[in-house]
């Protein structure tokens, strides 16, 4: 499923610029010839320290076109065609809403009890992020009916659930490689169930099928979300970033630790990046940076460790970029992005 090498007639030259008005990564690339499909998700209504992940779509997509096509490790993955969808008005329209609506809460660190006016708001926000969840939920489900692999572009972290929740659905024992500074396993945080510190607890808690998450670059977590990694027993595997660190301080081979990762995976992988798993130089706008991290090299070997071991990467996502001007963020996001489409 080859990408058509002319798009309306103009010739396509894979080491020239990006034409204006291209697709993601400069392709020309439709939909029906496309191996890949990314669904851009504007939404960003519960990050609760720095807003602006909704914005995380469009400055990858206007960042990709600065990517180069041919990848030294993974060759000519544009041939395989990748198509992205386009951004979504109306989940940016309504990520607004919620904002305004859960921002006085986040302000206030949390619903206060007994509060009618945070329980509507709270109430409110749980109505938008099921709304994304069926609509991330329709276009992933689309994509896989098709024979295709799904990507999710965020947006924060709460909004590839339904993504994941198509996946799993689709191959029954999905592993799920989630590589990440946050566990994300709070039942609720400051109150909001959809909330981007939840993803992992409303998975592990709603999705069947996932047999296992495999948690890489952890180092800000709650003594409960501990205790809920505890409790799921073999279901779980983190790897901290501060052991992980550890180990190359004292003369341990990254190599090695991949595929002690990559090991604990079963055969079919769903993976998520939060950029914010990655050291803060490299995304220093993501709404909740965390000194420490993985290095671009790092990520980088993790997934081709992955690509390597002959698992099938089902869907994947990346969350929590956030543009800022004049920054890394969104070029970064984009290599990163281009990375997962070359596994898928």
């Amino acid at each position: 499923m080859k990408a058509k090498p002319k798009a309306e007639g103009v010739g396509f030259d894979p080491n020239a610029a990006a034409r204006p008005g291209s697709g993601v990564f400069g392709l020309p690339c439709g939909r029906v010839e496309s191996r890949v499909v990314l669904i851009p998700v504007p939404f960003d209504a519960t990050t609760s320290y720095r807003a602006g992940t909704a914005g995380g779509p469009g400055a990858i997509l206007e960042a990709s076109g600065q990517v180069d096509l041919f990848d030294v490790s993974l060759g000519r993955v544009y041939e395989r065609g990748i198509f992205m969808e386009p951004i979504p008005g109306a989940i940016r329209a309504l990520s607004r809403s919620a904002r305004a609506k859960a921002s006085p809460v986040i302000a206030r660190g949390g619903a206060r009890a007994g509060s009618a006016s945070d329980a509507k708001a709270l109430a409110a926000v749980a109505r938008a992020g099921e709304r994304v969840n069926e609509f991330v939920y329709g276009r992933a489900s689309a994509a896989l009916s098709e024979g295709r692999v799904p990507g999710v572009v965020g947006g924060e972290h709460s909004v590839p659930y339904g993504s994941i929740r198509a996946c799993a659905e689709r191959f029954p024992g999905l592993g799920i490689l989630q590589v990440d500074a946050h566990m994300d396993f709070r039942e609720a945080f400051e109150g909001f169930a959809w909330s981007h510190a939840s993803i992992m607890h409303n998975v592990m808690t709603r999705v069947g099928g996932v047999s296992r998450v495999v948690q890489v670059g952890i180092r800000d977590f709650g003594e409960d979300e501990m205790s809920f990694a505890r409790g799921l027993g073999e279901r779980c595997r983190v790897y901290f970033d501060e052991t992980l660190a550890g180990e190359m301080l004292s003369g341990g081979a990254w190599g090695e630790a991949c595929r002690r990762i990559v090991g604990d995976l079963p055969g079919e992988v769903y993976v998520t990046v939060d950029i914010d798993a990655l050291d803060p130089s490299l995304c220093p706008n993501t709404g909740t940076p965390v000194p420490g991290g993985l290095s671009y090299a790092q990520l980088r070997m993790l997934l081709l460790a992955l690509r390597g071991s002959g698992r099938r990467v089902v869907g994947f996502d990346v969350v929590e970029v956030t543009p800022g001007r004049g920054s890394i963020d969104a070029n970064v996001g984009a290599r990163v992005l281009y990375t997962l489409c070359g596994l898928a």
